[in-house]
């Protein structure tokens, strides 16, 4: 007897009802990052993952990043490209270029995908309803103070206009941009810390950050072997070892994992449809963290 050609789509059906169970009305925040939107047909097939999560269930948050297209304009109008401490230093004429960047461009292209495959994307930005709020962020740098320029801590976060979204049904696609109430300027905040503090205000199930590398690795740059997966107590450890790049994100996963997230994961963006492995699969790729199993807000 012959195969009928579509039992493999339907198997594949079948063996994603657990996760859909699991999954019902559960919040996920995912973090795109700009390079893992570097390719235009993946950046399309995660719109569309996205969708398919609402439509299963699960309530998405989007925050995305957008450092090689702010790197692209900053060159355009002839402005330096400068990191210091794994940072962006912003100053005014740049923080001009993120914010239109972020808001204007990434932003609006990433609502755009998404709306294709369902009207539910609606983008907004920290500043937007007080969603967030920051101060001026100083590193300190070989024992000195270091100046950043408009490079922003988060110190509050509103879920009030995401919460309402959410309960409508949409997906929040959020630029990494927040003001201050001290001093009524607009900061640049990084998309890690944004994406792990929206995670826990909404005391999401889960917290998933796509970059543009495989995962955590054990012993970078001498191994390339991805560490699958370790407990918040395990991953502070480890963080001063850390190169910059990844401080960020690893950062965002244990603050969201002891803030009461279930889980995070960082996971290979350039991977085809590795949000959906991460959620209904049990081949989910990257490094994932738990929380430690005295933790009392482990569910």
């Amino acid at each position: 007897m012959s195969v009928h050609p579509a039992l493999a789509k339907a198997q594949a059906v079948g063996d994603a009802l657990p996760w859909l169970a699991r999954h019902q009305g559960r919040t996920v925040v995912i973090k795109l990052g700009g390079h893992a939107m570097a390719d235009a047909d993946l950046t399309a097939a995660f719109a569309r993952d996205v969708v398919f999560l609402r439509h299963a269930g699960l309530r998405p948050v989007v925050v995305h990043g957008g450092g090689p297209q702010i790197d692209a304009e900053l060159a355009r109008r002839g402005l330096e490209r400068e990191f210091r401490a794994g940072l962006r230093v912003t100053s005014p004429p740049a923080m001009e270029v993120v914010r239109m960047v972020l808001a204007g461009q990434v932003q609006r292209e990433l609502v755009g995908l998404i709306n294709r495959f369902g009207p539910l994307a609606v983008g907004m930005t920290g500043e937007d309803a007080d969603t967030l709020t920051a101060v001026r962020h100083v590193p300190w740098i070989d024992g000195e103070p270091v100046d950043v320029g408009r490079v922003g801590d988060i110190t509050g976060v509103d879920t009030g206009a995401l919460d309402s979204l959410l309960a409508d049904g949409r997906i929040p696609v959020v630029s990494p941009i927040a003001r201050s109430a001290e001093d009524g300027l607009v900061y640049n905040i990084n998309a890690d810390t944004v994406a792990a503090a929206l995670a826990t205000a909404l005391r999401a199930e889960a917290l998933v950050m796509l970059t543009d590398v495989a995962g955590l690795y054990a012993g970078w740059p001498h191994s390339a072997e991805v560490i699958p997966r370790l407990t918040a107590g395990e991953l502070e450890k480890l963080l001063p070892e850390l190169n910059d790049g990844m401080v960020p994100k690893m950062t965002g996963c244990l603050n969201a994992v002891r803030g009461g997230v279930g889980t995070a994961r960082v996971i290979d963006g350039r991977i085809p449809h590795s949000v959906l492995l991460q959620m209904f699969t049990d081949d989910g790729t990257g490094t994932l963290i738990v929380p430690d199993p005295d933790d009392p807000d482990t569910p």
